[in-house]
């Protein structure tokens, strides 16, 4: 779920030894990073008295969000500006102006100006919304210059919890409208009407994302933060190690298998690299890894948490609201080619470890299965959860509050992560931090929904790249991924998709790709951004901690995501991957079998190696016939299938004749 694991990021008690790294060594590492990295780990530090208040007012601000969420039946615009008031608040509160070491106890003047002025921006629409929904178009200037600093605070809260690059992707986008985008013959009126639709309607920052944010994802950011705390982390890491530690190069597999189980329940690249790779990327290297194909392992796993069901990043919500179908049926979509994406990284970091005869990690160091299978009842509420959504017997909220119970319940079997009132209030604090840098986004994202609307841009890019494509879809996917990977670059898992949507699904079912496939290829190429570089976050968290050259962990992590850059074209050319157009079980079966061999064969091509060494002649070879298997035809299956035939025989003969020399 959406960074609710950043304080919690460290998985060092786990079975394995972790080459003797002290646990006070992996905080101070992981913190480092983090701060680094991620902005949402650059908090005001609180002590004593003031730390009590500031949690005290998260707490409330979590039982708020959960009792809206559950039972409240305001108007949608009260209930929207109050959350936002609440979150502008909140976010002066923990968030300091920049970077750095900070104060303990301090918070300066002008944030407690910036705090009150954008607070009370978004209140006075709380406590004035009947009387403004009625006023029509006709504002005041004092309701202008409202706005406008409401729209400001919001960008600086987004700025501080979040970075900057959505900043300047909104603010190009405002610019546009403020000076070509709008009709309005002077600067004023195009200013007024800007802010009038920006905050004052359903069309701007109260739009969509903000309105899932306050609905779904802050109730499962929370269930996040409780679930952390039953030590769920640690027991995927100790499983991924029984499953996968033992063979070779067994603690690359383990980030893979790591990263995805984690995936399910977390959302932020840059804390699941972090988190995870604390304990796996260390082990990596002591195994015989290059620290950069480490850190690329561990930040292309993780990048691939977004995208794994039932979570994804929070953006499975949103895709519920804006496609149309139910998240259950999101999800199950989702399953396929998330499998497929970390089958990729699988047989990557596998062919690597046999071409460097990488052992894994000796069975006496392993967790053993029997005592795993009594901590089994930790995936309770992950099942109820998955159960209760899947079946409509609950709502999305009340599935994820009876969650939240079942998280509280299976922590009191064991007396480590057993949760005591305290652990539940820090818990709901955690969660309410966590949604501050989701909301801000979730809100920008909608500033830049909004400017696309209010200026037909939107209609501009469609037309001009259908207009580039011609009848061509793949024209027309090339350059979508472009605008994908440029625009979501720096941006956060939930609001880059409500970004994708707005500017560049619609390309996409204009050339007649489904809906659900279009969204989900603009999705995919959103959340590549994290390791693609030049700003490649998950994948310079990654070399952050394995002491390696950034660009080079960018660039492998890139290489070792490669499915992540097919796949989206197997589901727009090939709608059978997320069940769409289904004309039965073969032909399921038939595309699923030879996708995953194509995905194997492009891995072998890109890594050099399959049975022995690939020579350059080999590698362009299997890369064709991967290909081939991806690309949906009959013909190029079997052209494929035979590819894959004749290279192994010959890679089996080379082998052969070498052995015998």
């Amino acid at each position: 779920m959406s960074n609710t694991n950043n304080e919690n990021k460290t998985n060092s008690d786990m079975t394995v030894n972790t080459a003797a790294v002290s646990k006070e060594d992996i905080h101070s590492s992981v913190d480092d990073v983090m701060k680094k990295f991620d902005r949402e780990s650059n908090v005001r530090i609180w002590e004593g008295t003031p730390k009590v208040v500031v949690n005290g007012l998260l707490v409330l601000f979590a039982c708020f969000c959960i009792y809206v969420t559950l039972w409240g039946t305001f108007l949608e615009e009260v209930r929207l500006t109050s959350f936002m008031a609440c979150i502008v608040f909140l976010g002066y509160l923990v968030f300091p102006l920049r970077k750095g070491t900070q104060k303990a106890n301090y918070i300066p003047v002008y944030d407690i100006i910036l705090m009150i002025l954008g607070t009370g921006a978004f209140l006075y629409f709380t406590f004035n919304a009947i009387d403004i929904i009625q006023q029509g178009s006709k504002f005041a200037t004092y309701q202008i210059v409202i706005g406008a600093i409401g729209i400001l605070s919001l960008g600086e809260v987004c700025r501080r919890s979040v970075g900057i690059p959505i900043l300047i992707v909104a603010g190009a986008f405002v610019i546009y409208a403020l000076t070509v985008g709008l009709s309005n013959p002077t600067f004023a009126k195009r200013l007024n009407y800007a802010v009038r639709l920006l905050f004052y309607s359903k069309e701007g920052v109260l739009s969509t994302p903000v309105n899932t944010c306050s609905k779904f994802i802050v109730i499962f950011i929370i269930f996040g933060a409780f679930l952390e705390r039953t030590g769920i982390s640690d027991f995927f890491i100790d499983c991924a190690n029984a499953l996968v530690g033992a063979f070779a190069g067994g603690p690359a597999k383990v980030a893979v298998v790591s990263s995805a189980l984690l995936g399910m329940v977390s959302g932020s690249s840059v804390a699941n690299t972090v988190g995870s790779g604390s304990v796996t990327i260390p082990m990596m290297k002591k195994t015989g890894y290059k620290g950069e194909f480490a850190g690329a392992v561990e930040a292309a796993a993780s990048t691939g948490g977004q995208i794994m069901p039932p979570i994804m990043g929070a953006a499975a919500f949103l895709m519920a609201d804006i496609v149309g179908i139910p998240y259950s049926s999101i999800i199950s979509r989702a399953i396929l080619p998330a499998v497929l994406y970390f089958t990729g990284i699988f047989i990557s970091v596998h062919l690597e470890a046999k071409r460097n005869n990488l052992n894994g990690i000796p069975k006496e160091e392993l967790p053993k299965f029997s005592n795993l299978a009594k901590k089994l009842y930790l995936l309770l509420p992950l099942i109820i959860l998955i159960f209760l959504v899947t079946t409509n017997i609950k709502t999305i909220q009340t599935a994820a509050a009876i969650s939240i119970v079942a998280a509280i319940a299976v922590s009191m079997f064991d007396k480590e992560h057993r949760m005591s009132l305290s652990t539940i209030l820090d818990a709901l604090a955690s969660g309410a931090k966590g949604s501050i840098s989701v909301a801000a986004a979730c809100g920008i994202a909608g500033i830049i929904s909004g400017v696309i609307t209010m200026t037909g841009l939107a209609n501009v890019l469609i037309n001009g790249i259908v207009a580039i494509a011609g009848n061509r879809l793949i024209i027309a996917l090339i350059l979508t991924m472009i605008c994908c990977i440029v625009l979501g670059m720096g941006v956060p898992t939930t609001a880059n998709y409500c970004i994708m949507a707005a500017t560049c699904a619609p390309i996409l079912i204009r050339m007649g790709v489904p809906t659900i496939a279009a969204h989900f290829f603009v999705f995919y190429f959103g959340i590549v951004a994290d390791i693609t570089p030049p700003v490649a976050l998950a994948a310079y968290a990654g070399a952050a901690i394995a002491k390696a050259d950034p660009m080079k962990t960018a660039l492998n992590a890139t290489k070792l995501a490669i499915a992540a850059f097919i796949v989206p074209y197997m589901l727009a050319m090939n709608p059978v991957m997320v069940l769409v157009d289904v004309t039965g079980p073969i032909q399921l079966v038939r595309i699923v079998v030879t996708s995953f061999v194509g995905i194997c064969g492009i891995a072998a091509g890109l890594s050099g190696y399959l049975v022995t060494e690939l020579n350059w002649l080999q590698r362009i070879i299997m890369l064709f016939g991967g290909l081939m298997l991806v690309n949906p035809s009959t013909i190029t299956d079997i052209i494929g299938v035979a590819i894959f035939a004749i290279i192994i025989v010959w890679q089996l003969a080379a082998r052969k004749k070498a052995v015998k020399a």
